[in-house]
């Protein structure tokens, strides 16, 4: 049995609080990103799958929304909260194995790294999903260092609300199974019944999911298990990978990261607590390296390895002093800079979302998908009134999300990927017959692919959505009539 460690210092509580109090309000004062306001969407019906990922995003949102209101604080109200509680998570596994001082360091990384300062202020599949990753290294921790087995009851738990959050928690399963088999002390677990118990739970807790899939013809499952099959080799995707993760990770962070895991396998692979992070870890990041060499990997997509990553990371810090030299001075300069660049990139990521320093389109400035959107919606509604038109036909999710939010959900209609939406109630077919306004960006105009449903294709002109005046972005507008049947595909 370990010695009690005891709770974090008032310090780092302090300013973690200091953290959520910040993220709040940059949650509540941003503008929703195009994939925020199409889990919106999501939230507007609960079940138990919808077509591009498992639904514990949607009832986070919902749950969100009830409490502060449908707002972009209450669509964002448990991310900077589960973030908070996911840091003290991670506090306390890491003091466990490492002592207080590397807990500290270990929560000090994690928050100062770019996704994740980015990821506490957003509502994503991502939010869930690292945080009961976190969570189930947490149980994991205190299974390892209590020799209690009903600890494997809560790793059932919490392992099964992170695959009811994102299938990548699959490949945490494969993690646990690979701490298991990798020393003796951790096979020995192999014995106890509440190992199997807590299987039964993680499996139960995300069967509503596989019969929700199995109801709907697998379509969540087809969509993303379909990205794994290679289609052609690609090499420079890896070197993108790799340095899109050295970006959000940390420039000075990164490498500490890689040595921490190198010297962790090198010097103590026979000890549970050394290998909890590294042997979770590992599937997953194996995974994402092989699909690098012939797909692109999202850069949040490796965002529940960032608290091993962090761990690990923290773990080598006081090994820097028995370095010599320029190497010494280099990796503790590296240690030093961590919390000062990560937690000024991540500031001033904060203030150019709710006050953009420049007003850039959305090719350079990721940032520009929250900005103008209820002037723009309000003149297309408009538009729409003067035209004659009775419903606004959108040709992405993204728009969809955007100007259902403002618009509701009666009059905005996308006409491909029906699944989408299958979960709403479909639109009034009378409606349907009515002509419509059709909008979309100026610079991708698929109108070809939706134009013969029509019988009239009148082209508006173009529209702008602007913020302070500037341009973000330009829209084509066409009037429909005359539709062919249901326009939708």
């Amino acid at each position: 049995m370990r010695p009690p460690v005891g709770l974090p210092p008032a310090a780092l509580v302090a300013g973690l609080v200091g953290l959520l109090a910040v993220r709040l309000v940059v949650a509540a004062f941003a503008g929703l990103t195009d994939d925020e306001a199409y889990y919106r969407l999501w939230s507007l019906k609960l079940q138990a799958g919808y077509y591009d990922h498992a639904p514990m995003v949607a009832w986070a949102i919902r749950a969100g929304r009830e409490i502060v209101g449908d707002t972009a604080l209450g669509l964002r109200l448990f991310s900077p909260l589960v973030t908070f509680v996911g840091s003290l998570m991670l506090w306390r596994t890491v003091a466990l194995f490492d002592g207080r001082a590397t807990a500290t360091r270990a929560v000090v990384f994690f928050n100062a790294m770019i996704l994740i300062g980015a990821g506490a202020v957003l509502m994503t599949p991502d939010t869930p999903s690292v945080f009961f990753w976190g969570a189930t290294l947490w149980a994991l921790a205190e299974l390892s260092a209590s020799r209690n087995p009903a600890w494997w009851l809560v790793v059932g738990v919490t392992a099964g609300l992170g695959l009811f959050s994102k299938y990548s928690v699959l490949f945490l399963g494969l993690g646990i199974l690979l701490w298991l088999v990798a020393t003796r002390e951790t096979r020995t677990w192999f014995r106890a019944w509440q190992l199997w118990v807590g299987g039964a739970i993680a499996l139960a807790l995300f069967a509503p999911v596989v019969l929700w899939n199995a109801e709907h013809g697998w379509i969540s499952f087809a969509k993303q298990f379909g990205r794994t099959v290679p289609y052609a080799f690609r090499p420079e995707k890896a070197f993108e990978f790799a340095g899109v993760q050295w970006l959000l990770i940390g420039l000075p962070l990164a490498p500490l990261v890689i040595w921490g895991a190198i010297r962790s396998f090198r010097e103590r692979l026979n000890d549970a607590g050394v290998l909890l992070p590294i042997a979770t870890s590992l599937p997953f990041l194996a995974y994402l390296c092989f699909h690098s060499t012939h797909g692109g990997v999202e850069g949040n997509w490796p965002a529940p390895l960032y608290a091993g990553f962090a761990w690990m990371a923290a773990r080598v810090v006081p090994a820097i002093e028995d370095l010599t030299g320029r190497t010494r001075a280099v990796a503790a300069g590296a240690a030093r800079l961590v919390a000062p660049l990560g937690f000024g990139l991540s500031g001033l990521l904060y203030v150019h979302a709710v006050t953009p320093l420049m007003v850039l389109p959305p090719e350079m400035d990721p940032t520009a998908q929250l900005r103008g959107w209820n002037g723009f919606a309000a003149e297309i509604e408009v538009l729409r009134r003067e035209v004659g038109a009775g419903w606004i036909a959108v040709p992405s999710y993204t728009l969809a999300g955007q100007f259902t939010r403002r618009l509701g959900t009666e009059r905005v209609v996308h006409l491909a990927e029906r699944e989408r939406y299958a979960h709403l109630a479909p639109p009034d077919a009378a409606m349907l017959a009515e002509p419509a306004l059709f909008v979309v960006r100026a610079r991708k105009n698929p109108l070809q692919l939706f134009e013969d449903r029509f019988a009239t294709v009148e082209p508006l002109g173009t529209r702008d959505r602007l913020e302070r005046g500037r341009v973000v972005d330009t829209y084509a507008v066409y009037r429909l009539s005359g539709a062919k049947g249901d326009p939708r595909r």
